[in-house]
Parts: structure tokens; sequence; C-alpha cells
């Protein structure tokens, strides 16, 4: 049993002071999320997660790959190596010398990130960061970059009514069509993963005894 590190930024959330003065080291919202995981590892289902955005993610990743190979004259190739330790298991998409890079791919120009610091407002920013960390421990990479960027959207993923002119978008120049934020390694932030992953993993246990034992 291993947190992923795509759940990372879920469980990563503090507690509240009075919760901490008890010596609470997960937050209420934290155990819901991974009470929901615990019942998927007994019960041996995993939840789906229907959604236009990930559909388009799955179908677009060797296209927005291949967009940034092409802004940065790389030639890197889609990783299909899964690492894992005790605590935390994870695939990132691309595994450079010194470094990993992951990529999301935007629904459309609205949602999609253009400045630096529109990417860090979003509300997934803390999320993918988690995740991100989780991937420098696990390859033992110094620094991770987060890469948004936006291709065409598939005919098929689109419905009449969507604004196709949001979602065309070859015509723009590729370099305008990514947004790169930097992370480098950080031992303290990472002392408190493996901290939060221990209790998170503790947590589980403790919930699936409780189904078995009732």
């Amino acid at each position: 049993m291993k947190i992923r590190c795509s759940q990372l930024g879920r469980i990563m959330s503090n507690p509240t002071k009075r919760e901490m003065d008890n010596g609470e080291v997960l937050s209420k919202g934290a155990k819901t999320y991974l009470t929901q995981l615990a019942k998927e590892y007994f019960f041996g289902y995993r939840s789906e997660i229907d959604s236009k955005y990930i559909d388009k993610g799955i179908n677009c990743e060797s296209n927005a790959i291949k967009l940034y190979n092409d802004v940065n004259f790389t030639s890197h190739k889609k990783n299909e190596e899964r690492k894992e330790n005790d605590f935390l298991t994870g695939e990132c998409d691309i595994i450079t010398e010194d470094s990993i890079i992951d990529i999301k791919t935007s629904w459309s120009l609205e949602t999609f990130p253009a400045t630096k610091n529109e990417a860090l407002s979003k509300s997934n920013a803390s999320l993918y960061e988690y995740q991100g960390r989780g991937y420098m421990m696990l390859y033992q990479k110094e620094s991770f970059d987060l890469v948004y960027s936006m291709v065409t959207t598939p005919n098929e993923i689109l419905k009449d009514w969507d604004n196709h002119q949001i979602h065309l978008v070859d015509h723009i120049a590729p370099e305008h069509r990514l947004t790169v934020l930097r992370y480098e390694r950080d031992i303290d932030i990472e002392y408190h993963i493996l901290m939060k992953c221990e209790k998170a993993i503790e947590f589980m246990k403790q919930v699936i005894n409780e189904i078995k034992n009732k």
C-alpha cells in the first residue's frame, strides 16, 4: 500500500491548530480522501473519473511532448519506467539527465495558463508541485519542470456547442503555447512528504482494519 505521486497534494494540507494541538498530522480533508482510497483498496475497485479534460490529456500526450521538443530543440520520449520507495509510487512523463518533466495538456485557450503567474494561481498548482516533488524523490533528480501545453483538441472530443475557436491552435506560435514552472529539490519539504505518507498509510490501514472487524 503506497501513495501515488499524483495523490500527494491531497494529503499535504495542514490540520487546524486545534487538531495539531491534539497531535494530528493529517487534516480532516486528507482523512476523508484517504478513507476513500482505503475503501478502493479493500473492495478492489478504483474510482473512475469521466472528464473531457482527462480524455484530451490522454489523446494528446504525444502531441504535447512533440510541442515541447519542437520549442526546446530536444528529442525526449515518453517515460514508461515506474519507480517506488517505501511510501511512494509514480511514473513521470519525461526523464532527463538531471531533471523530471511532467506535461499537462490544457483543455482550451481559456484554461491554458499563458503566464507563470497565471499557472501559479491555478487551484491545482500545489497538487502538481507535490506530484513533481514526489517524482524528484523517486527518480533522484534535482529539479522538476511542470509544463503546461496547449495543442489542438481533436474533433471527436469536442461537442457541437463547444467554441472551436479556442481549441484550434496550430496557427499560434509553438513557443506561445507552453508555460513552464521549475521547482528545485528541497530536503525539508521531502521530510514532510515522507512524514505525511507514513501517517497516511497508517491511517488507511486503520480504516481497512475497521472495515474488516466491524
